[in-house]
Order: C-alpha cells, then structure tokens, then sequence
C-alpha cells in the first residue's frame, strides 16, 4: 500500500466535502423541485445551482439543470437571463479568487495540472480560450481562476465570458 503524504490526504478530505457539498445543494433545490414535481417556485433554487456551479471547486452539471428548467413554466427569457447573470458572478469570485491567492494554495487545492493546462490555453489563445470554454460545456471557471492568476485583464474576461455563456444558453435554449 503507498504511503499518501499529509497534502495529499488534506486534498482528498477537501474533495470529498465539496462533492457533499455540491449533493446536498442539488438535493436541497433541483432535487427538491423534481420531488415536489414543481418548476414554479424553482428560479431561487435553479439561481443557486447555477451560481455554485461557476464556482471552481464545485462541480455541478449546471448544463442539465439549465435544461431541467428550461422544460417548466418559467420565462426563457427570464432563465437565460438568470444563468448568465449567475454564472458572470460566480466566474467574478473565481477571477478574484486567482487575483488574491497563491499559486502554491491552488496547487495543493485543485492541482497543479489542471490551473497549468488553463493558464498555458489562456497564454496561447487568450480571449479565445475563455469565450471557447463558456460557450461549451467545459470548465470554464478553473479558465477563470487561470485568468485572474495571470492578471488576465478584467474587461476582456468579462466581455469574452458574457458573449460565450450567451452562446450556450441561446444555443441549449434553442435546441430543448
């Protein structure tokens, strides 16, 4: 059996709280909605998935819950609306998130590989890269955290984000 040092034990205790973390707020709101079999009351539930969702050290498949939605009696309008705005925040706390924090805090929180992938995307492609990564289903706030850690300027990001969340809610709006 291999030995794992103390910050290898300390990232798979943080890992596996966020994964509970992220269960029990799906539970407490989509899964709440499904079991009550109502939509209605669901953009404050819908809101918070989302909003958790953009943030880099929980993963939630915020696409799905989008289409969950989507299907109810809320406006499109409305739900794109609250997505985008969502998404834009929590993106936002990423960003800063980069900006404020270590390197090496990073490298023991999420991997050293994974911030080292988006940064050398973000340094190759730039503005491309993160309207890529928000227009597809990709992880688009570790290529925020990426961003801020470069010092990747704050108007590019945020116009490259909002252009690229708006391809994908339109393009998934379009096609559910």
């Amino acid at each position: 059996m291999v030995k794992k040092s103390p910050a290898e034990i300390t990232r798979i205790i943080i890992a596996v709280l966020l994964v509970i973390t992220a269960i029990v707020i799906a539970s407490m709101t989509v899964g709440r909605d499904i079991y009550n079999g109502s939509r209605d009351e669901g953009m404050l539930s819908f809101a918070i998935v989302n909003a958790c969702g953009y943030l880099f050290f929980l993963f939630m498949p915020v696409e799905v819950a989008f289409i969950y939605y989507l299907q109810g009696d809320m406006s499109v309008l409305a739900l794109n609306a609250v997505a985008i705005v969502t998404a834009l925040f929590s993106q936002s706390i990423d960003y800063s998130i980069g900006l404020l924090v270590s390197n090496s805090f990073i490298d023991k929180f999420i991997g050293r590989k994974r911030y080292v992938n988006a940064e050398a995307r973000i340094e190759k492609y730039g503005n491309l890269t993160i309207f890529v990564f928000n227009a597809l289903p990709l992880s688009s706030p570790v290529i925020s955290l990426a961003a801020g850690m470069l010092r990747h300027r704050i108007r590019d990001t945020v116009i490259c984000t909002v252009l690229g969340l708006m391809v994908k809610y339109l393009a998934l709006t379009l096609i559910f």
